[in-house]
């Protein structure tokens, strides 16, 4: 079944990519008391993803901020490792990037895509959400193959 908004999000572990390596992180925990954008992309250093959808975020975080977005995160079913690589080399400082390496959390909320066809497995379907103090306030799911409703200046526009 797929979240929806007004839903919780379920309590499952992401992982931190950071400098210093990999931290677990308890989605309970992590969205406690904040207001979060989330996106998530099918694969890091995939075109789309790395040319228009990470560069995006990465562009209007300020503005996300000044919105009321405490802090913003991306997420892709890939480790930790490939995860903080991507962002160091979008230059994404201002985005915290959670890695999803088994697809637990895109599988828990309903939005893993079985992209086996390309080679790819599975994955998380692109998508973006407003999550506030871990419930579902706004959800942007893309149609496969598009990218439009995820996209930065769209949850722009909503807020």
């Amino acid at each position: 079944m797929t979240i929806k908004v007004g839903d919780k999000l379920p309590d499952v572990k992401l992982v931190k990519a950071t400098d210093g390596g990999p931290e677990a992180v308890q989605a309970s925990d992590f969205f406690k008391g904040k207001r979060v954008a989330v996106f998530a992309v099918p694969g890091a250093f995939t075109p789309t993803c790395s040319a228009k959808h990470l560069p995006g975020f990465v562009e209007k975080a300020d503005e996300l901020k000044a919105k009321g977005i405490d802090e913003i995160v991306a997420t892709s079913v890939n480790d930790a490792f490939v995860m903080n690589a991507w962002g160091k080399s979008a230059d994404a400082d201002a985005i915290t990037m959670l890695a999803d390496g088994n697809g637990e959390f895109a599988d828990a909320i309903g939005l893993s895509a079985d992209m086996s066809g390309f080679g790819m497995g599975k994955r998380a379907k692109r998508f973006s959400m407003v999550v506030n103090d871990g419930v579902v306030e706004q959800l942007n799911v893309e149609a496969p193959g598009d990218f439009n409703v995820s996209s930065a200046e769209h949850m722009l526009e909503q807020l």
